[in-house]
């Protein structure tokens, strides 16, 4: 008698393991652990950021001679372009943050108990090259945004590019209100917007792996979470830098590192350090 042949069940397919939601890419900015803040919080930054200036003076001077050039350069544009030096002072809010990366670099270092190195801190993007190009693309185009604004704004109010001759005080007239009002608001939106997406952005990038698009939601996420404080730490640093500025761009060659390494110790005390983000904390 004959057999039949035996059968075979088929085999179930396998069952992939679903993707735990803190390593998605989307939820991870959200993962990141934010201090909570106070409003005296700013002064200690401040505090923190003078010790490292006193720690590290030359580095810290050298620095401040960069900021205090690019003044004088504006200034010297301004003679004979008002209507692009407003615009490109826009730039040097925006070459601020990249110029901080060697204090960035000082300051952690002495964190460590590290000694600060001159060489280093001038070599200190070099590591994150790719994620500092993208996100100072965003920075860049911003500012680019910025500047076509701040002109359409001078188009609009004096119907055409006026020639004040190297005269703020013209530009400033009380006959200009509309101008001054508009220009002010329009500069706020735009400053406003890069404080926003890199306030703790850039010391991130250079303290841990991340990318830009990540460093850009956290600190949005931080000043949307934390407005307050976030506010009067953006307005100290308009104020310190206006102040700075009044001496001929002088009072940039301490003021400027000292912020510099404020930011990072803003930094340190806004996101916890990446031991206690959720998807570094085992089950």
């Amino acid at each position: 008698m004959s057999q039949l042949p035996e059968s075979h069940a088929p085999a179930a397919p396998a069952v992939s393991s679903p993707v735990p939601p803190s390593v998605l890419p989307s939820a991870q900015p959200f993962s990141i652990v934010l201090n909570d803040l106070n409003f005296a919080d700013p002064f200690r930054w401040l505090a923190a950021g003078w010790r490292d200036f006193r720690r590290a003076p030359g580095i810290g001077l050298f620095y401040g001679t960069c900021f205090a050039v690019m003044g004088w350069l504006l200034l010297k544009v301004f003679e004979y372009s008002p209507a692009w030096t407003l615009a490109l002072s826009a730039g040097f809010l925006l070459m601020g943050p990249f110029l901080c990366l060697g204090l960035y670099d000082v300051s952690r270092k002495l964190e460590r108990g590290e000694r600060p190195d001159f060489g280093d801190s001038l070599t200190a993007w070099d590591t994150k090259l790719g994620t500092m190009a993208i996100f100072g693309t965003v920075l860049l185009v911003l500012e680019m945004v910025w500047a076509r604004a701040s002109l359409v704004v001078f188009a609009l109010s004096f119907d055409g590019m006026p020639d004040f001759k190297g005269s703020l005080l013209k530009l400033v007239d009380p006959e200009n209100i509309e101008f001054i009002v508009a220009y002010t608001a329009v500069g706020s939106l735009f400053a406003g917007m890069i404080f926003a997406v890199s306030v703790v952005s850039m010391p991130m990038i250079l303290d841990r792996q991340t990318d830009a698009i990540m460093a850009g939601l956290t600190s949005l996420r931080l000043c949307l979470t934390q407005p307050g404080v976030l506010l009067l730490w953006g307005a100290t640093i308009t104020l310190l830098v206006v102040l700075a500025m009044l001496p001929g761009f002088l009072g940039l060659l301490v003021v400027g590192p000292v912020l510099g390494h404020a930011s990072w110790h803003a930094y340190r005390a806004a996101v916890a350090p990446e031991a206690l983000s959720p998807q570094n904390v085992p089950d």
